[in-house]
């Protein structure tokens, strides 16, 4: 299984940045993704889950301004990241369990600042 996230970058408090991640040797459409960050000094931490019945759960810290979806046919779970805030600035990570092992990739660098 691979994960291959992108999509970061700079952008001011209130813009907008949209991850992908690509997954490679798993079935995307019955398995549950999520998307991760980790903060400089800090622990990482999850920030929205996407299973495979549709149902999405978000971090209190991003709900009602980051969105979570996927195209099962080419393999990609999004993270939409709305209104974003300097807290937000994280190196950002996809996830998956399959077969009881956790994957993750590699991650994208998210800066907000102005």
């Amino acid at each position: 299984v691979q994960l291959q996230a992108s999509g970061g970058g700079l952008e001011q408090p209130g813009g907008s940045l949209r991850l992908s991640c690509t997954a490679k040797g798993i079935v995307v459409s019955i398995n549950t993704f999520s998307w991760h960050r980790q903060a400089p000094g800090k622990q990482r931490e999850l920030v929205a889950e996407s299973n495979s019945d549709g149902k999405t759960k978000y971090a209190d810290s991003v709900k009602d301004r980051f969105t979570i979806s996927r195209n099962n046919a080419k393999r990609t779970i999004f993270l939409q990241m709305n209104s974003l805030k300097p807290e937000d600035t994280a190196r950002y990570y996809c996830s998956t369990v399959w077969r009881g092992y956790t994957f993750w990739g590699q991650g994208t660098l998210v800066t907000v600042s102005s």
